[in-house]
Protein backbone atom coordinates (compact mmCIF):
# COMPACT_ATOMS: atom_id res chain seq x y z
CA UNK A 1 0.00 0.00 0.00
CA UNK A 2 1.29 3.45 -0.91
CA UNK A 3 2.46 5.42 2.10
CA UNK A 4 3.33 9.02 2.82
CA UNK A 5 6.60 7.73 4.25
CA UNK A 6 9.34 6.27 2.08
CA UNK A 7 9.26 2.64 3.15
CA UNK A 8 11.37 0.98 0.49
CA UNK A 9 12.91 -2.49 0.85
CA UNK A 10 16.16 -0.83 1.91
CA UNK A 11 14.72 0.42 5.19
CA UNK A 12 16.80 0.04 8.33
CA UNK A 13 14.90 1.79 11.13
CA UNK A 14 17.98 1.65 13.35
CA UNK A 15 19.90 4.00 11.06
CA UNK A 16 19.00 7.69 11.45
CA UNK A 17 17.93 9.34 8.23
CA UNK A 18 16.87 6.16 6.46
CA UNK A 19 13.24 5.44 5.61
CA UNK A 20 11.24 4.58 8.66
CA UNK A 21 12.98 7.20 10.79
CA UNK A 22 12.60 10.92 10.21
CA UNK A 23 15.22 13.57 10.85
CA UNK A 24 15.41 15.15 14.29
CA UNK A 25 13.58 18.16 12.85
CA UNK A 26 10.42 16.15 12.18
CA UNK A 27 9.77 16.27 15.92
CA UNK A 28 9.05 18.82 18.60
CA UNK A 29 12.70 18.76 19.71
CA UNK A 30 14.65 21.50 17.92
CA UNK A 31 18.22 22.42 18.92
CA UNK A 32 18.47 25.98 20.19
CA UNK A 33 21.00 27.00 17.54
CA UNK A 34 18.49 26.08 14.82
CA UNK A 35 16.04 28.65 16.20
CA UNK A 36 18.20 31.53 14.95
CA UNK A 37 18.63 32.98 11.45
CA UNK A 38 22.16 34.42 11.59
CA UNK A 39 22.37 35.91 8.12
CA UNK A 40 18.89 37.45 8.20
CA UNK A 41 19.62 38.80 11.67
CA UNK A 42 22.89 40.34 10.42
CA UNK A 43 20.96 42.12 7.66
CA UNK A 44 18.56 43.48 10.27
CA UNK A 45 21.44 44.78 12.38
CA UNK A 46 22.94 46.48 9.34
CA UNK A 47 19.64 48.19 8.49
CA UNK A 48 19.17 49.28 12.10
CA UNK A 49 22.42 51.28 11.91
CA UNK A 50 20.98 53.49 9.11
CA UNK A 51 24.34 53.62 7.31
CA UNK A 52 25.31 56.15 4.67
CA UNK A 53 26.29 54.08 1.65
CA UNK A 54 28.54 55.37 -1.12
CA UNK A 55 28.56 52.02 -2.90
CA UNK A 56 26.31 49.87 -5.01
CA UNK A 57 23.40 49.30 -5.29
CA UNK A 58 22.69 52.77 -6.55
CA UNK A 59 19.45 53.23 -4.61
CA UNK A 60 21.56 53.85 -1.50
CA UNK A 61 19.30 51.94 0.84
CA UNK A 62 17.00 54.82 1.77
CA UNK A 63 13.94 56.68 0.51
CA UNK A 64 15.67 59.76 -0.83
CA UNK A 65 15.89 60.89 -4.44
CA UNK A 66 15.38 58.42 -7.24
CA UNK A 67 14.90 55.53 -4.77
CA UNK A 68 11.55 56.90 -3.59
CA UNK A 69 9.63 54.85 -6.13
CA UNK A 70 11.49 51.70 -5.15
CA UNK A 71 10.75 52.33 -1.48
CA UNK A 72 7.10 52.91 -2.31
CA UNK A 73 7.09 49.60 -4.17
CA UNK A 74 8.99 47.44 -1.66
CA UNK A 75 9.06 49.37 1.59
CA UNK A 76 12.06 51.16 3.08
CA UNK A 77 13.03 48.21 5.26
CA UNK A 78 13.43 45.88 2.29
CA UNK A 79 15.42 48.46 0.32
CA UNK A 80 17.72 49.08 3.30
CA UNK A 81 18.60 45.35 3.38
CA UNK A 82 19.31 45.12 -0.35
CA UNK A 83 23.05 45.48 0.13
CA UNK A 84 26.25 44.74 -1.72
CA UNK A 85 28.19 41.59 -0.82
CA UNK A 86 31.62 41.47 0.83
CA UNK A 87 30.79 43.22 4.09
CA UNK A 88 32.25 42.46 7.51
CA UNK A 89 29.85 40.96 10.04
CA UNK A 90 27.57 39.82 7.20
CA UNK A 91 29.29 37.62 4.62
CA UNK A 92 33.06 38.05 5.01
CA UNK A 93 35.21 35.57 6.88
CA UNK A 94 35.29 31.82 7.58
CA UNK A 95 32.54 32.04 10.19
CA UNK A 96 30.45 34.90 8.83
CA UNK A 97 26.68 34.96 9.41
CA UNK A 98 26.26 33.73 5.80
CA UNK A 99 28.56 30.77 6.43
CA UNK A 100 26.70 30.03 9.67
CA UNK A 101 23.37 30.14 7.84
CA UNK A 102 24.57 27.66 5.22
CA UNK A 103 25.90 25.35 7.93
CA UNK A 104 22.54 25.41 9.68
CA UNK A 105 20.84 24.57 6.38
CA UNK A 106 23.20 21.64 5.81
CA UNK A 107 22.36 20.30 9.25
CA UNK A 108 18.64 20.81 8.71
CA UNK A 109 18.48 18.84 5.47
CA UNK A 110 21.13 16.28 6.51
CA UNK A 111 23.87 17.47 4.16
CA UNK A 112 27.61 17.62 4.54
CA UNK A 113 27.54 21.08 2.95
CA UNK A 114 24.92 23.40 1.46
CA UNK A 115 25.25 26.23 -1.04
CA UNK A 116 22.67 29.03 -1.25
CA UNK A 117 21.51 29.78 -4.81
CA UNK A 118 20.04 33.10 -5.97
CA UNK A 119 19.26 31.98 -9.51
CA UNK A 120 16.90 29.20 -8.52
CA UNK A 121 17.10 25.45 -8.85
CA UNK A 122 18.07 26.09 -12.48
CA UNK A 123 21.41 27.38 -11.18
CA UNK A 124 21.71 24.33 -8.92
CA UNK A 125 21.05 22.01 -11.87
CA UNK A 126 23.70 23.67 -14.00
CA UNK A 127 26.17 23.67 -11.11
CA UNK A 128 25.60 19.97 -10.50
CA UNK A 129 26.06 19.13 -14.18
CA UNK A 130 29.32 21.06 -14.35
CA UNK A 131 30.55 19.44 -11.13
CA UNK A 132 29.99 15.82 -12.16
CA UNK A 133 31.82 16.47 -15.42
CA UNK A 134 34.87 16.07 -13.20
CA UNK A 135 34.01 12.36 -12.90
CA UNK A 136 33.85 11.92 -16.67
CA UNK A 137 31.69 12.92 -19.59
CA UNK A 138 29.08 10.16 -19.56
CA UNK A 139 25.90 10.53 -17.55
CA UNK A 140 22.76 8.40 -17.31
CA UNK A 141 19.85 10.77 -16.84
CA UNK A 142 16.16 10.32 -16.25
CA UNK A 143 14.70 11.45 -19.54
CA UNK A 144 12.18 13.75 -17.89
CA UNK A 145 14.94 15.97 -16.48
CA UNK A 146 14.24 19.68 -16.29
CA UNK A 147 15.52 21.79 -19.19
CA UNK A 148 17.98 23.59 -16.91
CA UNK A 149 19.83 20.30 -16.43
CA UNK A 150 19.91 19.87 -20.20
CA UNK A 151 21.54 23.30 -20.31
CA UNK A 152 24.13 21.98 -17.87
CA UNK A 153 24.75 18.97 -20.11
CA UNK A 154 25.57 21.38 -22.93
CA UNK A 155 27.73 23.64 -20.78
CA UNK A 156 29.70 20.76 -19.33
CA UNK A 157 30.03 18.81 -22.55
CA UNK A 158 28.34 15.77 -21.02
CA UNK A 159 27.32 12.81 -23.15
CA UNK A 160 23.88 11.65 -21.99
CA UNK A 161 22.26 8.26 -22.08
CA UNK A 162 18.75 7.97 -20.74
CA UNK A 163 16.65 5.90 -18.40
CA UNK A 164 12.96 6.27 -19.13
CA UNK A 165 10.54 7.18 -16.34
CA UNK A 166 7.18 5.52 -15.88
CA UNK A 167 4.48 7.52 -17.64
CA UNK A 168 0.81 7.91 -16.78
CA UNK A 169 -0.49 7.67 -20.34
CA UNK A 170 -3.99 8.74 -19.32
CA UNK A 171 -2.79 12.12 -18.12
CA UNK A 172 0.44 12.34 -20.12
CA UNK A 173 2.60 12.89 -17.03
CA UNK A 174 5.98 11.44 -16.12
CA UNK A 175 6.76 9.93 -12.73
CA UNK A 176 10.07 8.36 -11.68
CA UNK A 177 12.37 5.42 -12.32
CA UNK A 178 12.80 2.23 -10.33
CA UNK A 179 16.14 1.01 -8.98
CA UNK A 180 15.80 -1.98 -11.34
CA UNK A 181 15.38 0.31 -14.35
CA UNK A 182 18.41 2.34 -13.33
CA UNK A 183 20.48 -0.80 -12.78
CA UNK A 184 19.51 -2.04 -16.25
CA UNK A 185 20.44 1.29 -17.85
CA UNK A 186 23.83 1.40 -16.12
CA UNK A 187 24.52 -2.23 -16.96
CA UNK A 188 23.63 -1.61 -20.59
CA UNK A 189 26.15 1.25 -20.78
CA UNK A 190 28.82 -0.92 -19.20
CA UNK A 191 28.12 -3.77 -21.63
CA UNK A 192 28.47 -1.35 -24.54
CA UNK A 193 31.89 -0.23 -23.29
CA UNK A 194 30.62 3.24 -22.42
CA UNK A 195 30.12 3.10 -18.63
CA UNK A 196 28.40 6.04 -16.99
CA UNK A 197 30.31 8.39 -14.72
CA UNK A 198 27.28 9.82 -12.90
CA UNK A 199 23.49 9.49 -12.59
CA UNK A 200 20.68 12.06 -12.50
CA UNK A 201 17.10 11.34 -11.38
CA UNK A 202 14.05 13.33 -10.26
CA UNK A 203 12.14 12.88 -7.00
CA UNK A 204 9.55 14.11 -6.29
CA UNK A 205 7.95 14.63 -9.68
CA UNK A 206 6.05 17.72 -10.75
CA UNK A 207 2.88 15.89 -9.67
CA UNK A 208 4.10 14.76 -6.25
CA UNK A 209 5.20 11.17 -6.87
CA UNK A 210 8.23 10.07 -4.85
CA UNK A 211 10.80 7.51 -5.98
CA UNK A 212 12.87 5.04 -3.96
CA UNK A 213 15.84 7.36 -3.50
CA UNK A 214 17.61 4.97 -1.12
CA UNK A 215 17.34 2.17 -3.66
CA UNK A 216 18.50 4.43 -6.50
CA UNK A 217 21.50 5.58 -4.45
CA UNK A 218 22.41 1.98 -3.65
CA UNK A 219 22.31 1.10 -7.35
CA UNK A 220 24.38 4.10 -8.42
CA UNK A 221 26.99 3.47 -5.73
CA UNK A 222 27.16 -0.23 -6.61
CA UNK A 223 28.14 0.89 -10.12
CA UNK A 224 30.72 3.28 -8.66
CA UNK A 225 29.05 6.55 -9.63
CA UNK A 226 27.47 9.47 -7.72
CA UNK A 227 23.72 10.11 -7.72
CA UNK A 228 22.24 13.56 -8.35
CA UNK A 229 18.62 13.93 -7.26
CA UNK A 230 16.56 16.80 -8.60
CA UNK A 231 14.51 17.27 -5.45
CA UNK A 232 13.41 20.75 -6.49
CA UNK A 233 9.81 20.09 -5.43
CA UNK A 234 10.73 18.42 -2.13
CA UNK A 235 12.46 21.16 -0.13
CA UNK A 236 9.95 20.55 2.69
CA UNK A 237 10.73 16.83 2.94
CA UNK A 238 12.07 15.63 6.27
CA UNK A 239 10.35 18.21 8.43
CA UNK A 240 7.19 16.32 9.34
CA UNK A 241 6.62 12.59 10.00
CA UNK A 242 3.85 12.47 7.37
CA UNK A 243 6.21 13.73 4.67
CA UNK A 244 8.93 11.74 2.89
CA UNK A 245 12.49 12.03 4.15
CA UNK A 246 15.07 14.47 2.78
CA UNK A 247 16.81 12.81 -0.21
CA UNK A 248 20.19 13.74 1.25
CA UNK A 249 19.53 11.49 4.24
CA UNK A 250 18.57 8.68 1.87
CA UNK A 251 21.99 8.52 0.25
CA UNK A 252 21.86 11.03 -2.61
CA UNK A 253 25.22 12.64 -3.34
CA UNK A 254 23.88 15.96 -4.67
CA UNK A 255 20.34 17.27 -4.18
CA UNK A 256 18.80 20.21 -6.00
CA UNK A 257 16.35 21.92 -3.64
CA UNK A 258 14.07 24.68 -4.92
CA UNK A 259 13.47 26.14 -1.48
CA UNK A 260 11.04 28.80 -2.64
CA UNK A 261 8.57 26.28 -4.04
CA UNK A 262 7.13 24.76 -0.86
CA UNK A 263 9.55 25.80 1.90
CA UNK A 264 8.70 29.48 1.72
CA UNK A 265 11.78 31.45 0.67
CA UNK A 266 11.54 34.20 -1.94
CA UNK A 267 11.09 33.31 -5.60
CA UNK A 268 14.39 32.49 -7.35
CA UNK A 269 16.11 31.28 -4.16
CA UNK A 270 17.23 27.67 -3.85
CA UNK A 271 19.85 25.40 -2.32
CA UNK A 272 22.26 22.72 -3.47
CA UNK A 273 23.00 20.03 -0.88
CA UNK A 274 26.07 17.77 -0.81
CA UNK A 275 25.50 14.38 0.79
CA UNK A 276 28.06 12.84 3.09
CA UNK A 277 28.54 9.79 0.90
CA UNK A 278 31.43 7.97 -0.77
CA UNK A 279 32.04 10.76 -3.31
CA UNK A 280 31.72 13.74 -0.95
CA UNK A 281 35.38 14.73 -0.79
CA UNK A 282 35.77 14.84 -4.55
CA UNK A 283 32.37 16.41 -5.19
CA UNK A 284 32.83 19.21 -2.68
CA UNK A 285 35.78 20.71 -4.53
CA UNK A 286 34.09 20.26 -7.90
CA UNK A 287 30.85 21.89 -6.75
CA UNK A 288 32.70 24.79 -5.20
CA UNK A 289 34.48 25.48 -8.50
CA UNK A 290 31.31 25.02 -10.55
CA UNK A 291 29.41 27.31 -8.20
CA UNK A 292 31.78 30.18 -8.96
CA UNK A 293 30.92 29.76 -12.66
CA UNK A 294 27.14 29.90 -12.18
CA UNK A 295 26.70 32.35 -9.30
CA UNK A 296 26.44 36.10 -9.60
CA UNK A 297 29.27 38.09 -8.04
CA UNK A 298 26.50 40.29 -6.62
CA UNK A 299 24.24 37.75 -4.98
CA UNK A 300 20.98 39.25 -3.75
CA UNK A 301 20.99 39.68 0.03
CA UNK A 302 17.20 39.54 0.29
CA UNK A 303 17.13 36.16 -1.45
CA UNK A 304 19.91 34.84 0.76
CA UNK A 305 18.15 36.11 3.86
CA UNK A 306 14.91 34.48 2.80
CA UNK A 307 16.68 31.11 2.56
CA UNK A 308 17.93 31.53 6.11
CA UNK A 309 14.43 32.38 7.34
CA UNK A 310 12.82 29.53 5.39
CA UNK A 311 15.22 27.03 6.96
CA UNK A 312 14.32 28.29 10.43
CA UNK A 313 10.61 28.09 9.58
CA UNK A 314 10.90 24.49 8.39
CA UNK A 315 12.97 23.36 11.36
CA UNK A 316 10.70 24.97 13.95
CA UNK A 317 7.44 24.59 12.06
CA UNK A 318 6.35 20.98 12.42
CA UNK A 319 3.01 22.01 13.92
CA UNK A 320 2.25 24.53 11.18
CA UNK A 321 3.30 22.04 8.49
CA UNK A 322 0.88 19.63 10.12
CA UNK A 323 -1.88 22.21 9.67
CA UNK A 324 -0.99 22.42 5.98
CA UNK A 325 -1.29 18.64 5.71
CA UNK A 326 -4.70 18.79 7.38
CA UNK A 327 -5.78 21.39 4.82
CA UNK A 328 -4.46 19.29 1.93
CA UNK A 329 -6.26 16.18 3.14
CA UNK A 330 -9.45 18.17 3.58
CA UNK A 331 -9.18 19.51 0.04
CA UNK A 332 -8.66 16.02 -1.35
CA UNK A 333 -11.57 14.57 0.64
CA UNK A 334 -13.97 17.25 -0.49
CA UNK A 335 -12.85 16.96 -4.11
CA UNK A 336 -13.44 13.18 -3.96
CA UNK A 337 -16.94 13.87 -2.66
CA UNK A 338 -17.77 15.62 -5.95
CA UNK A 339 -18.13 12.87 -8.54
CA UNK A 340 -17.19 15.29 -11.30
CA UNK A 341 -13.61 15.39 -10.03
CA UNK A 342 -11.00 12.83 -8.94
CA UNK A 343 -7.59 12.82 -7.23
CA UNK A 344 -4.75 11.67 -9.47
CA UNK A 345 -2.61 10.60 -6.50
CA UNK A 346 -5.19 7.97 -5.53
CA UNK A 347 -3.86 5.87 -8.42
CA UNK A 348 -0.14 6.29 -7.74
CA UNK A 349 -0.02 2.71 -6.43
CA UNK A 350 -0.49 1.59 -10.04
CA UNK A 351 3.12 2.62 -10.77
CA UNK A 352 5.97 0.54 -9.40
CA UNK A 353 8.37 3.47 -9.27
CA UNK A 354 6.24 5.41 -6.77
CA UNK A 355 6.89 4.54 -3.12
CA UNK A 356 5.31 7.65 -1.57
CA UNK A 357 3.64 10.90 -2.48
CA UNK A 358 3.83 14.49 -1.38
CA UNK A 359 0.54 15.26 0.34
CA UNK A 360 1.06 19.00 -0.10
CA UNK A 361 0.68 18.55 -3.87
CA UNK A 362 -2.98 18.00 -4.79
CA UNK A 363 -3.44 16.98 -8.43
CA UNK A 364 -7.09 17.03 -9.50
CA UNK A 365 -8.40 15.09 -12.50
CA UNK A 366 -10.91 17.36 -14.28
CA UNK A 367 -11.57 15.14 -17.29
CA UNK A 368 -15.02 14.25 -15.96
CA UNK A 369 -16.13 17.81 -16.66
CA UNK A 370 -15.71 17.48 -20.40
CA UNK A 371 -13.47 20.56 -20.21
CA UNK A 372 -9.69 20.90 -20.31
CA UNK A 373 -7.58 21.59 -17.26
CA UNK A 374 -6.44 24.79 -18.94
CA UNK A 375 -10.05 26.01 -19.21
CA UNK A 376 -10.73 25.10 -15.56
CA UNK A 377 -7.63 26.90 -14.33
CA UNK A 378 -8.47 29.99 -16.38
CA UNK A 379 -12.01 30.07 -14.96
CA UNK A 380 -10.70 29.77 -11.41
CA UNK A 381 -8.40 32.72 -12.04
CA UNK A 382 -10.75 34.96 -13.99
CA UNK A 383 -13.90 34.34 -11.99
CA UNK A 384 -12.58 33.59 -8.50
CA UNK A 385 -8.99 34.88 -8.32
CA UNK A 386 -7.84 31.42 -7.28
CA UNK A 387 -4.51 30.45 -8.83
CA UNK A 388 -3.58 26.78 -9.17
CA UNK A 389 0.09 26.01 -9.83
CA UNK A 390 -0.42 24.54 -13.29
CA UNK A 391 -2.79 22.76 -15.61
CA UNK A 392 -2.59 20.04 -18.22
CA UNK A 393 -5.17 18.80 -20.67
CA UNK A 394 -6.80 16.70 -17.94
CA UNK A 395 -5.54 18.04 -14.59
CA UNK A 396 -5.02 21.06 -12.39
CA UNK A 397 -2.35 21.03 -9.68
CA UNK A 398 -2.60 22.77 -6.31
CA UNK A 399 0.50 23.43 -4.23
CA UNK A 400 0.11 24.15 -0.52
CA UNK A 401 3.29 25.61 0.93
CA UNK A 402 4.61 24.09 4.14
CA UNK A 403 3.10 26.04 7.02
CA UNK A 404 0.28 27.59 4.95
CA UNK A 405 -3.44 26.94 5.26
CA UNK A 406 -5.47 28.27 2.33
CA UNK A 407 -9.22 28.90 2.34
CA UNK A 408 -10.37 25.36 1.50
CA UNK A 409 -14.05 26.34 1.68
CA UNK A 410 -13.49 29.00 -0.97
CA UNK A 411 -11.50 26.69 -3.23
CA UNK A 412 -14.09 23.90 -3.05
CA UNK A 413 -16.96 26.32 -3.68
CA UNK A 414 -15.14 27.72 -6.71
CA UNK A 415 -14.49 24.23 -8.07
CA UNK A 416 -18.19 23.49 -7.78
CA UNK A 417 -19.12 26.69 -9.62
CA UNK A 418 -16.63 25.95 -12.39
CA UNK A 419 -17.97 22.41 -12.75
CA UNK A 420 -21.49 23.83 -13.14
CA UNK A 421 -20.23 26.24 -15.78
CA UNK A 422 -18.55 23.38 -17.66
CA UNK A 423 -21.84 21.47 -17.74
CA UNK A 424 -23.50 24.48 -19.39
CA UNK A 425 -20.96 24.70 -22.20
CA UNK A 426 -22.13 23.96 -25.76
CA UNK A 427 -21.58 20.34 -26.74
CA UNK A 428 -19.20 21.24 -29.58
CA UNK A 429 -16.97 23.26 -27.25
CA UNK A 430 -16.89 20.45 -24.71
CA UNK A 431 -15.99 18.02 -27.48
CA UNK A 432 -13.18 20.30 -28.67
CA UNK A 433 -11.70 20.63 -25.20
CA UNK A 434 -11.97 16.95 -24.35
CA UNK A 435 -10.38 15.82 -27.61
CA UNK A 436 -7.46 13.48 -26.90
CA UNK A 437 -4.20 15.34 -26.35
CA UNK A 438 -1.16 13.92 -28.12
CA UNK A 439 0.71 11.35 -26.07
CA UNK A 440 4.16 12.17 -24.79
CA UNK A 441 6.33 11.26 -27.76
CA UNK A 442 9.18 8.80 -27.70
CA UNK A 443 12.57 10.47 -27.95
CA UNK A 444 14.42 10.60 -31.21
CA UNK A 445 17.73 8.91 -31.90
CA UNK A 446 20.82 10.72 -30.56
CA UNK A 447 22.61 11.25 -33.87
CA UNK A 448 25.44 13.50 -32.65
CA UNK A 449 26.78 14.86 -29.40
CA UNK A 450 24.57 17.60 -27.89
CA UNK A 451 27.37 20.13 -27.61
CA UNK A 452 28.44 19.60 -31.23
CA UNK A 453 24.88 20.05 -32.46
CA UNK A 454 24.28 23.15 -30.34
CA UNK A 455 27.44 24.92 -31.48
CA UNK A 456 27.48 23.60 -35.04
CA UNK A 457 26.31 25.35 -38.19
CA UNK A 458 22.52 25.53 -38.25
CA UNK A 459 19.55 26.57 -40.34
CA UNK A 460 15.87 27.19 -39.66
CA UNK A 461 13.32 25.03 -41.49
CA UNK A 462 9.56 24.55 -41.39
CA UNK A 463 8.00 22.05 -38.99
CA UNK A 464 7.30 19.66 -41.86
CA UNK A 465 10.88 19.90 -43.13
CA UNK A 466 12.28 19.36 -39.62
CA UNK A 467 11.11 15.75 -39.42
CA UNK A 468 14.14 13.49 -39.71
CA UNK A 469 16.61 16.37 -39.20
CA UNK A 470 18.96 16.78 -36.23
CA UNK A 471 17.86 19.34 -33.63
CA UNK A 472 20.18 22.17 -32.68
CA UNK A 473 17.98 23.46 -29.82
CA UNK A 474 16.69 22.06 -26.58
CA UNK A 475 12.88 22.20 -26.77
CA UNK A 476 10.80 21.73 -23.63
CA UNK A 477 7.04 21.87 -23.33
CA UNK A 478 5.86 24.01 -20.40
CA UNK A 479 4.39 22.95 -18.13
CA UNK A 480 6.24 21.09 -16.76
CA UNK A 481 9.50 22.06 -18.53
CA UNK A 482 10.77 18.61 -19.48
CA UNK A 483 12.86 18.52 -22.68
CA UNK A 484 11.16 16.72 -25.54
CA UNK A 485 14.05 17.36 -27.92
CA UNK A 486 17.74 17.77 -27.12
CA UNK A 487 20.45 19.10 -29.42
CA UNK A 488 21.82 16.21 -31.41
CA UNK A 489 18.56 14.24 -31.44
CA UNK A 490 16.60 13.36 -34.54
CA UNK A 491 13.27 15.20 -34.72
CA UNK A 492 10.29 12.88 -35.15
CA UNK A 493 6.85 13.66 -36.56
CA UNK A 494 5.30 12.67 -33.20
CA UNK A 495 7.46 15.22 -31.39
CA UNK A 496 6.56 17.94 -33.87
CA UNK A 497 2.84 17.25 -33.40
CA UNK A 498 3.16 17.18 -29.62
CA UNK A 499 5.10 20.43 -29.33
CA UNK A 500 2.77 22.26 -31.68
CA UNK A 501 -0.25 21.04 -29.72
CA UNK A 502 1.29 22.31 -26.48
CA UNK A 503 2.15 25.65 -28.05
CA UNK A 504 -1.45 26.04 -29.25
CA UNK A 505 -2.96 25.28 -25.82
CA UNK A 506 -4.10 28.22 -23.66
CA UNK A 507 -1.39 27.94 -20.97
CA UNK A 508 1.34 26.05 -22.79
CA UNK A 509 4.51 27.19 -24.49
CA UNK A 510 7.69 25.58 -25.70
CA UNK A 511 10.93 26.85 -24.23
CA UNK A 512 13.69 27.21 -26.82
CA UNK A 513 11.37 27.30 -29.83
CA UNK A 514 12.19 29.54 -32.78
CA UNK A 515 8.66 30.97 -32.71
CA UNK A 516 5.71 30.74 -30.30
CA UNK A 517 3.66 28.35 -32.44
CA UNK A 518 6.63 26.05 -33.14
CA UNK A 519 6.07 26.39 -36.88
CA UNK A 520 9.84 26.33 -37.46
CA UNK A 521 12.78 24.39 -36.03
CA UNK A 522 16.49 25.15 -35.83
CA UNK A 523 18.39 22.13 -37.14
CA UNK A 524 21.97 21.19 -37.91
CA UNK A 525 22.86 22.19 -41.46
Amino acid sequence: MLSTDVTAPHTDPSVPGQPGTMSQFASETVPEHQRSAPYAEALNRHADRHPTTLMVPGHGGDASGAAAGLVDFLGERAVSKDISPMLNEIDLGPNSPLVQAQRLAAEAWGARRTWFMTNGASQANRTAALAVRGFGERIVSQRSAHSSFSDGVLLGGLVPAFVQPNVDERHGISHGVTPAALDAALSEQEAAGTPANSVYVISPSYFGSVSDVRGLADVAHAHGVPLIVDGAWGAHFGFHPELPESPVRLGADLVISSTHKLAGSLTQSAMLHLGDGPFADRLEALVERAYTMTASTSTNALLLGSLDIARKAMVTGMASIGESLVAARELEARVRADSRYAIVGDHFSDFEDIVARDLLRVTIDVSGLGASGHWVRDRLIEDHRIYFEMSTATTIVAVIGGGKRPDIDGVVAALGTVADAAAALPADERARMSAPFPKLPATGRLAMLPREAFFGETEVVSAAEAVGRIAADSLAAYPPGIPNVLPGEEITSETVDFLRAVAASPTGYVRGAVDPLVSRFRVVR
